[in-house]
């Protein structure tokens, strides 16, 4: 006879247990435990959804537990310092020791291994120089807006109000106004959490026009100029796309769309709103120009950019034939690496999808520079930069400034617990759900935003110090170096390539860019073939 399957020995033992309890007066307390262990026992028998809670009653939902344990039991018992995504455990520590202002030095020397591929440097000087700012800023629009900004070398990147919280926005905008740095909208355009604390802002529009939009979902230039035209809002940037989900729309569910959530976006309270994969309001490089040149106008004369994720570098080309075809150009263009991200995004397009930001700084670098326009538009860098070490590898690669998102969660509280995109954020960063806000506390989170800031760019500083520079923009590409395999290494500027001034002007088919530029055309995002 076949051994008795554990489908039945469970419930049955349980209701043996049960009936003892029962019957034995000194057991009767037992039942506040056995009824509904065996309640869970029994329906699990019975279900028809779960094969393992089917044929393993009750013990099946050890491996349920397991697997929501499991997160947290790995990052807090298993990583090392060094290990743990997207960010390690040591990424973070520092992030939240600068944030509140503990020590963030570190004993014993580095973790890495020095001869692998994970470790690349900064080439210091025998003679470092420490007569240099304390802090350095970069205006942008000069020469094309009437209303340039001077922006902080480390600003907030998008995150919007719906996919963080009212608190999160709140806290972020008042550490931005303490610091004096800006605070990117995010594609959910500005709540009254942006205006509360009355920090600088860069709004944020994608292809929703969240803000700005009729009802159809078109382009509004009124609404657009009402909110553009106030004095917070101190540039614009048009989201292409981005890193974490790049050539991908929204979908926003109407579940969602709280009156708050409406209010910000200029959408109907309750309805699920789309926001397509491509702008509505242009389709070609030249059309995309025009409507920078609309929106620069229609905001009273502020800086206007673009920001992308790097895919098909024929499309970037075409933005510069464009360019140069009308005299039109963007005053900023923010890059987005592949390994950005806060929210939910398609594992899929997270995974294998875009241009990681190393690469993508160095294809819109030697776009700028190879059409002779490097001097008139800045370039911004965003993706998982956490620190003062790779903001100078930024702007080795040729960055003007840099952005980041996560590592200001972190200075939040956000522990990494990878539930943004379930609205059940335990620190209340990710979340709408009133309970969850609460403990975040926006006067006490909003300074350690600040200090983050604020210890970032110092970091910085003692980095250029140590190179006997003046500015980070002194840094080259023959000033970071990289591990080819444990024997050998060479400077960025001998693995990757980083053309001349004028270089597509003059022969581009003497350039490594000769096909992505004979590919591209000013009047079409399409390939040439």
């Amino acid at each position: 006879m076949d051994r008795l399957p554990l489908r039945y020995v469970i419930p049955a033992l349980l209701l043996a247990l049960v009936a003892a309890a029962w019957l034995v007066p000194p057991l009767h307390w037992a039942l506040w435990l056995l009824v509904p262990i065996t309640g869970v026992a029994v329906w699990d028998f019975f279900q028809r959804k779960h094969t393992l809670w089917r044929n393993y009653p009750l013990f099946a939902r050890i491996r349920w537990l397991a697997e929501d344990l499991r997160p947290f039991a790995q990052a807090y018992f298993v990583e090392s310092d060094l290990e743990g995504r997207p960010f390690s455990h040591q990424a973070r520590a520092l992030v939240y020791a600068r944030a509140k202002g503990d020590l963030d030095s570190h004993p014993m020397g580095t973790e890495l291994d020095v001869y692998s591929e994970e470790y690349e440097w900064l080439g210091h000087s025998i003679v470092p120089r420490d007569e240099i700012p304390e802090f350095w800023s970069v205006e942008v629009g000069a020469g094309t807006c009437s209303k340039p900004y001077t922006t902080s070398l480390l600003n907030i990147s998008a995150m919007s109000f719906g996919s963080l919280s009212a608190s999160a926005i709140e806290a972020l905008n008042a550490g931005a106004a303490m610091g004096g740095f800006a605070h990117n909208t995010g594609e959910g355009s500005i709540s009254r959490y942006h205006r509360k604390p009355g920090g600088d802002l860069i709004w944020e529009l994608g292809s929703g026009y969240f803000g700005c939009r009729h009802p159809d979902g078109s382009f509004d230039p009124v609404k657009f100029r009402d909110n553009a035209d106030t004095d917070q809002v101190k540039m614009i940037e048009v989201k292409l796309s981005q890193g974490a989900k790049p050539g991908h729309g929204g979908v926003l569910p109407g579940t969602k769309v709280t009156e708050e959530i409406a209010a910000a976006r200029g959408v109907p309270v309750g309805e699920t709103v789309v926001s397509p994969a491509a702008h509505p309001a242009f389709s070609t490089p030249i059309e995309m120009l025009q409507f920078l040149t609309d929106l620069r106008e229609l905001s009273g004369g502020k800086p206007v950019g673009i920001k992308l994720c790097v895919g098909q570098p024929h499309e970037l080309f075409a933005i510069a034939k464009a360019m140069l075809e009308t005299g039109m150009h963007p005053d900023f263009i923010t890059v987005d690496g592949a390994e950005g991200g806060t929210g939910a995004a398609p594992l899929e397009l997270s995974n294998s999808v875009g241009m990681p930001l190393r690469e993508g700084q160095i294809f819109v670098r030697n776009m700028l520079v190879g059409i002779g326009m490097r001097d008139r538009v800045r370039i911004a860098a965003a993706g998982k930069i956490h620190s003062g070490a790779q903001m100078a590898k930024s702007f080795a690669l040729g960055a003007d400034w840099c952005n980041a998102a996560r590592p200001f969660m972190f200075s939040l509280g956000c522990i990494q617990s990878m539930n943004c995109h379930t609205g059940h954020c335990p620190t209340g960063v990710a979340t709408q759900e009133e309970w969850r806000q609460r403990g975040l506390v926006v006067e006490e989170k909003a300074p350690r935003v600040a200090r983050f800031h604020r210890a970032t760019l110092k970091s910085l500083r003692e980095i250029v110090v140590a190179m006997g520079l003046e500015t980070p923009w002194d840094i080259k590409p023959h000033d970071m170096r990289e591990r080819l395999n444990g024997a050998r290494s060479d400077a960025v500027d001998r693995i990757y390539s980083f053309i001349e001034p004028g270089a597509l002007l003059q022969d581009a088919d003497a350039t490594p860019l000769a096909r992505h530029w004979q590919a591209a055309r000013a009047d079409s995002f399409r390939r040439v073939e």
